[in-house]
């Protein structure tokens, strides 16, 4: 299992992002019976990239940022990532996410494998002409990393269109090219895919009501707390009171509120929109402390904001029927054992939130064809994909008689394999 080290100084646990990827593949793989030459291969990342980015700042002095980017496995086709803006962005936790964007892939069945990159930075702390320069630098540094076929970077945490565009003109720029298909998640006026903006929350409501069939609840019956209320945790809640689910708490890094009459969703994007993405301030619920948003009562948890916020202080007090992870990584391994005790369905990031990739994926194929599709198909086609990828982990939670987040993991492994093994060994 994962390494769990203890920081006295603090009194608070910290773990390896990437020790706890190697955990659940570990147990999937024994289920299994992976081989141990294939489980070996997809441990080790086949490529890690660091830079420095020497960056002039608006007060005329120069500054340098660490930027990352790790591609974990190229067995299934060109890999397939974000980039994230954090001051958390590390080496360790660019490994991890590479890894689940592996695995991610493999789960919805599509011809990628995995990477991710990121810098590290306090996105708010800059001016929009700042992060410009730092992500142009980051384009030029990744020139012989990124590529149509290739390596194919996206927005995540910290980052949206507006990155991409930027990063694509300037690696076009300097590759003398003209290729949209490099990069995804770009606006839809620089080649970018109607529906990709509220795809991870779109593939987080069908998972929802997949999970919501299968344990006999109808979703007006249903009520549910979204924890995070950036791009995935707002259109997660939006789309599931759409459906007719009671949204009953919210909540972000500014505040969180509870009603368990229901939220306005609506009411609540249109306040944070207008306070610079905040919720602090909303007057449509009760605020609570951030920490009782979890452990609020409700039938639905979507955990849509940071990863490790699901532990083992905190699991036992959840009260939710079913999980569903619009994060990365938000459970911790160790809090798995008491979720399953507890018979807690959860639907795993690798499964709940691949639907940011699906339509990432669909966005580079409209660019490699010229050709671009209406949102109407763009939906139709990613809900086909999160339904058959869902029932895909489902069957295999079934027949081994395992979680859904270790169903997830064998459905991944089972295609990774046959990449591995067809693409054979030096």
């Amino acid at each position: 299992m994962s390494t769990t080290t203890l920081n006295a100084a603090q009194g608070q646990h910290t773990q390896s992002m990437f020790e706890a990827v190697l955990a659940r593949l570990d147990a999937a793989a024994k289920i299994m019976n992976l081989s141990e030459e294939v489980s070996t291969v997809l441990k080790n990342p086949a490529k890690q990239v660091k830079v420095s980015l020497p960056v002039m700042m608006d007060n005329g002095s120069l500054k340098i940022f660490n930027g990352y980017r790790t591609i974990h496995s190229t067995h299934l086709g060109p890999s397939k990532g974000g980039i994230r803006y954090a001051m958390d962005v590390n080496a360790d936790e660019v490994m991890a996410l590479a890894a689940w964007m592996s695995f991610k892939c493999a789960v919805v069945n599509l011809p990628y494998g995995g990477a991710k990159g990121g810098i590290k930075l306090d996105p708010r702390a800059h001016s929009v002409g700042e992060l410009e320069r730092i992500s142009r630098a980051y384009a030029v540094a990744m020139k012989d990393v990124f590529g149509v076929n290739k390596d194919i970077p996206a927005p995540d945490m910290g980052t949206s269109g507006r990155e991409m565009a930027w990063i694509l003109d300037e690696f076009n720029k300097i590759t003398a090219t003209d290729s949209p298909g490099v990069i995804t998640g770009k606006p839809v006026a620089v080649g970018g895919s109607l529906g990709r903006e509220a795809a991870t929350g779109r593939g987080v409501m069908i998972n929802t009501l997949c999970a919501l069939k299968k344990i006999g609840l109808k979703p007006e019956n249903v009520t549910a707390v979204v924890q995070g209320f950036g791009n995935v945790g707002s259109h997660a809640a939006r789309l599931l009171a759409e459906k007719g689910v009671k949204i009953v708490g919210i909540g972000d890094h500014s505040a969180s509120y509870y009603n368990e009459k229901g939220i306005d969703v609506a009411a609540a994007i249109d306040f944070a929109s207008k306070h610079n993405r905040n919720l602090k301030g909303f007057t449509g619920a009760t605020e609570i402390k951030n920490e009782e948003l979890l452990i609020s009562k409700c039938d639905v948890l979507v955990p849509a904001a940071l990863q490790n916020v699901i532990t083992l202080e905190n699991a036992p007090k959840i009260q939710a029927k079913l999980i569903v992870e619009g994060a990365n990584g938000p459970t911790m391994p160790e809090a798995d054992t008491i979720l399953n005790e507890k018979k807690i369905i959860c639907v795993p990031d690798i499964l709940a939130n691949s639907g940011g990739v699906t339509v990432s994926y669909f966005e580079w194929v409209q660019n490699k064809a010229s050709y671009y599709w209406s949102e109407e198909e763009v939906n139709q086609k990613h809900d086909i994909k999160m339904e058959e990828a869902f029932e895909n982990v489902w069957a295999n939670s079934t027949e081994y008689k395992v979680s859904m987040r270790l169903g997830a993991y064998i459905t991944a492994l089972k295609k990774l394999e046959q990449g591995v093994r067809l693409k054979g060994h030096y």
